[in-house]
């Protein structure tokens, strides 16, 4: 799985960090930061949730 984000879209309104912080961070600078590109198979179902609830649409997960 990898997971990338389009920083153009990206809002950081921090929800897929809620869902996923293995993987997602909004650090103090306000920024989004993409923490693994290739995360580990059994962080698939929150990752894709992560994506599902970005309200830019701004993250994609590709096998």
């Amino acid at each position: 799985m990898h997971v990338s984000v389009d920083f153009d879209l990206c809002a950081s309104t921090g929800s897929c960090m809620q869902i996923c912080p293995e993987v997602f961070e909004v650090r103090r600078d306000g920024y989004l930061y993409l923490l693994q590109e290739d995360p580990a198979e059994e962080l698939r179902d929150k990752v894709t949730q992560a994506a599902d609830m970005c309200p830019t649409a701004a993250i994609t997960v590709t096998d």
